[in-house]
């Protein structure tokens, strides 16, 4: 970070990747989300597909068991639909979107310009300073706190709502503020565990009309990373991850 200005920090202690965090990655193949059975209908229904990322379900997962004091389970492959951490995680991916508040809210900042413009009903927000006014003293509150963050990031730039699959989400765990730049480590899922410690966001606070360009080494095959919220989290028990 800079030099010659004081550094702040913050994290969640204790926490690390490669030692917190699931040893697989997410990379699910094709096969439902889940399965809904119908009364008198011979078969479930499938719904959604896994191949396209559980990443949600994923960090909400980890910070469940982080909070309870309990290790991941040390697999290297994601599980099969069949068990219990599979059906744990999926449950948790739902929380995660907190349908329907973090799906609209998505939506938003996915329709949202980069910079502020100015309307006829007076300036309307960008991406950039919702992110670094409102969003990220929210995420700093929790590292400040020893808490663990939830973050959902805005990869793309478009009103149609089929490209909501396209955003993504991860766990900060720590970060580190010199003036107004700011260093956030994240848990990312879908970056191998030889390199789940080194995966950060890296922006600057100073100019919040934007646009706000946020440097990242997040797995998510070349994609920007927009901006970012502070996503909704509710613990939940997680003693039936092992069945």
């Amino acid at each position: 970070m800079g030099q010659g200005i004081a550094t702040t920090t913050g994290a969640a202690k204790g926490f690390l990747p490669s030692e917190s965090a699931f040893r697989f990655t997410n990379r699910f193949p094709h096969q439902p989300v889940l399965e809904v059975r119908v009364p008198g209908l011979g078969r479930g229904i499938p719904i959604g597909d896994a191949s396209r990322g559980l990443c949600g379900g994923m960090i909400f997962t980890v910070r469940d068991l982080f909070e309870a004091g309990r290790e991941c389970p040390a697999d290297t492959t994601p599980p099969g639909p069949g068990s219990p951490l599979y059906a744990y995680i999926v449950r948790r991916l739902f929380a995660s979107w907190n349908i329907p508040r973090g799906v609209l809210r998505y939506y938003e900042l996915q329709r949202a310009a980069d910079a502020d413009a100015a309307g006829t009903l007076g300036r309307r927000a960008g991406i950039g300073r919702t992110t670094v006014v409102d969003e990220w003293p929210r995420v700093r509150l929790d590292l400040d706190s020893g808490r663990l963050s939830a973050l959902g990031i805005i990869t793309v730039r478009s009103a149609d709502p089929v490209k909501l699959g396209l955003n993504h989400q991860v766990l900060a765990y720590a970060y580190e503020q010199a003036g107004t730049a700011v260093m956030l480590r994240v848990y990312d899922p879908n970056t191998p565990p030889d390199r789940a410690d080194d995966v950060r966001l890296v922006f600057d606070t100073a100019d919040p009309a934007g646009p706000v360009v946020i440097a990242h080494n997040l797995a998510i095959s070349g994609r920007p990373v927009r901006g970012f919220f502070h996503s909704t989290y509710r613990w939940s028990d997680p003693a039936r991850v092992n069945g």
